[in-house]
């Protein structure tokens, strides 16, 4: 028994030794097709990048450049057209809200025909003319206070020069021809005034 087992053995060793052999050789064929691999690999690197010459950098420069400028001039047109669209919408809302007003002097001009009470005319104007000046206070729109006022020309605009009937109205806004006002603490038009002197 002592035999076979030693032969075992040995039949066990010379089937690890081949089995070894055939890994190392397998391993040794990997190595050498890897390094056929890389070898090309370095050549290519090897080989020189080809620098631009200066023509093909300013072509490429002026190309670069007018497609920034038609990019740029796209831009500006875009955003004119854009500005003129959201002045023209800003228009719409504004005159959208005083379309009321203009429905009540529509109104008011087909009574004055027909009325025989001049005092239901005036109470009719008047509270047309509320309903306006609430509209325009609503916007932002306030009446310059002129009368009494020293002149400044800031504010007010002289149309012309009167005597004055008592020392305290030198200098100062006697009459107004046409009122001014404010659009947001920005005078949006003079008061064309008459001054004392």
């Amino acid at each position: 028994m002592a035999k076979k087992s030693e032969k075992a053995e040995k039949q066990q060793d010379k089937k690890i030794e081949l089995e070894e052999s055939i890994e190392q050789e397998e391993i040794q064929e990997k190595l050498e097709e890897e390094e056929k691999a890389e070898e090309p690999e370095e050549e290519e690197k090897e080989e020189p990048v080809e620098e631009p010459t200066a023509e093909e950098k300013l072509a490429e420069l002026q190309d670069r450049y007018l497609r920034l400028s038609a990019e740029y001039d796209n831009f500006r047109k875009r955003t004119l057209k854009e500005k003129i669209d959201l002045q023209k919408n800003a228009n719409a809302v504004l005159l959208e809200a005083i379309l009321p007003v203009a429905d009540d002097f529509d109104r008011a001009m087909q009574s004055v025909d027909e009325a025989k009470d001049i005092e239901a005319v005036k109470e009719g104007m008047k509270l047309i003319s509320d309903k306006f000046n609430a509209f325009l206070n609503q916007q932002g729109v306030k009446e310059i206070e002129a009368i009494n006022q020293e002149f400044d020309t800031d504010l007010h605009e002289a149309i012309t020069k009167i005597p004055a009937t008592s020392k305290k109205q030198k200098g100062k806004v006697v009459d107004v021809v046409q009122k001014g006002y404010f659009l947001n603490d920005r005078v949006l038009r003079f008061s064309k005034v008459v001054i004392g002197e």
